[in-house]
């Protein structure tokens, strides 16, 4: 990648307005493995500029066009696939296994996804004398998160692109080398220029201009609940659309008539992927009073065995966490926890033994916690599994709600129906059945503060497209 000072917009590598400068850290090893420039509002513009140009032609694209356009890109991903695996564990520190299994694969299965959803689209329905036709909202601002940075990016960027929108895309600064990567596939794949666009930069500089900027027709945001509402409130003075997936505090219900060996060391995993930096990771996990010593007992296991190490190595299971201040705000929340009075039964503060380089942090866990400790109501952001007791089913589901996020949840049980029942009460936008898999088509994004809008499939492709009414176009 030879573009790390430069921005690309209008279909080329320019360079940037301002001559501020930020290192890329890899957090295994805590030095620079890049460098990037930040944007300026004047970067912004520049963008903003090329891509309302763009959309003049590229809105009026066929269907057949934007078809081949998504496969021509997943042509060239598929080739770079493993370059993009590298580029995201040296950037943010996953596992090379986990990068290569589950991140990179991400971005190619958000556009296959789409691939299909655009071949069956309604774009126009007839009702009685109307014509209704969904039509691209226009030029989109996306700001994208570092924790699973081509997913994010790919889930935002394909349905603009199957909608026949423009964009501006600002990856985070903290994990961008997998953003500007894509953009050289984009290229590679010729998408015409102005309709994708690129600029590094911090959320105070190019992520406020985005969200301001009066020719920018919706903001698409992904990130921290704290950092949404910012985006919301300064987008609000231009009435764009804002599309936002934010934090999580997911509840793991553990009915009582589950495997237990197999139910806790699932959920406990689950926590645990990606060093917890998931927004949907299933952080609280419920049980019954009764079953509290078992489950504390069997996820104690799964945290001591859980290999952390050198994300380079194939055996490694958790990597580090992925800057210095993420690792600090883990470790007092830790400390938190046990001066709460939290049962502290793996894991804790300081790094794993041996490791005295990288930002690693021991999977913890913690039994016995309730509902008004800090642990169990602020999105901790890493690997540290709170085991919550319940009474019964009524209990767990109201401890579920008990929370300001509602993003995510899971419900596992040997009575498929009656999880199912219990997955309906819960207020969230994906509730996990059994630890069912990943469904690419399924609508993404949460209730409450944990976003509004939603991704993936034909939910996602609806975020970017307005409806029209042309009334009298069906005389008769």
């Amino acid at each position: 990648m030879k573009n790390q000072n430069k921005f690309y917009i209008g279909g080329q590598w320019v360079e940037p307005a301002g001559g501020e400068r930020l290192d890329v850290i890899n957090p295994a090893t805590e030095e620079a493995v890049a460098t990037i420039a930040l944007g300026t509002v004047e970067d912004v513009d520049k963008a903003v500029v090329v891509a309302r140009k763009a959309f003049e032609n590229f809105s009026q694209s066929s269907r057949k066009e934007r078809l081949e356009l998504l496969n021509a890109i997943a042509a060239v991903y598929k080739r770079r696939m493993g370059e993009m695996a590298e580029t995201i564990s040296s950037e943010m520190g996953a596992p090379i296994s986990l990068a290569q299994k589950a991140h990179a694969p991400a971005g190619l299965g958000h556009l296959m996804a789409m691939i299909e959803v655009l071949k069956e689209f309604e774009f126009e329905e007839a009702l009685g004398t109307t014509q209704v036709v969904k039509e691209p909202i226009g030029v989109c601002g996306m700001i994208t998160p570092w924790n699973w940075p081509i997913n994010q990016v790919s889930c935002k960027v394909v349905p603009a692109l199957a909608a026949g929108c423009t964009m501006i895309l600002k990856p985070s600064e903290m994990a961008p080398l997998s953003g500007m990567l894509f953009a050289e596939i984009l290229h590679e794949a010729g998408v015409p220029a102005g309709v994708f666009n690129l600029i590094n930069g911090d959320g105070p500089g190019a992520g406020s201009a985005i969200s301001a900027h009066p020719d920018i027709d919706m903001v698409t945001f992904t990130g921290s609940t704290r950092a949404g509402i910012d985006v919301a409130l300064k987008a609000a003075h231009t009435v764009k659309r804002v599309a936002q997936e934010l934090g999580g505090k997911s509840a793991n219900i553990l009915l009582d008539d589950v495997d237990w060996d197999q139910a806790v060391s699932s959920g406990a995993v689950g926590c645990f992927g990606n060093t917890g930096q998931t927004c949907v990771a299933p952080t609280r996990m419920l049980v019954p009073h009764g079953k509290m010593d078992e489950a504390a007992r069997i996820a104690a296991s799964a945290a001591d065995t859980f290999r952390v190490g050198d994300p380079t190595s194939v055996g490694t299971q958790m990597g580090p966490a992925v800057s210095q201040s993420q690792w600090e705000k883990i470790q007092n929340l830790i400390q938190v926890g046990i001066d709460e009075g939290a049962e502290l039964v793996s894991g804790g503060v300081g790094k794993p033994e041996g490791m005295n380089r990288g930002y690693y942090v021991r999977p913890t866990v913690f039994a016995r916690v309730t509902s008004d400790m800090t642990i169990a109501r602020e999105e901790i952001f890493g690997p540290v599994l709170s085991i919550i007791g319940y009474e019964d089913e009524d209990d767990a589901v109201s401890i579920a709600n008990d929370t300001v996020y509602g993003l995510a949840g899971n419900v596992s049980s040997s009575d498929h129906d009656r999880a199912c029942r219990v997955a309906r009460r819960i207020r969230a936008g994906r509730i996990i059945v059994n630890y069912a898999g990943p469904d690419r088509m399924a609508p993404f994004g949460g209730y409450k503060q944990s976003g509004n809008g939603r991704e993936w499939g034909r939910y996602g492709l609806e975020d970017f497209l307005e409806v029209k009414s042309i009334i009298g176009h069906n005389p008769g």
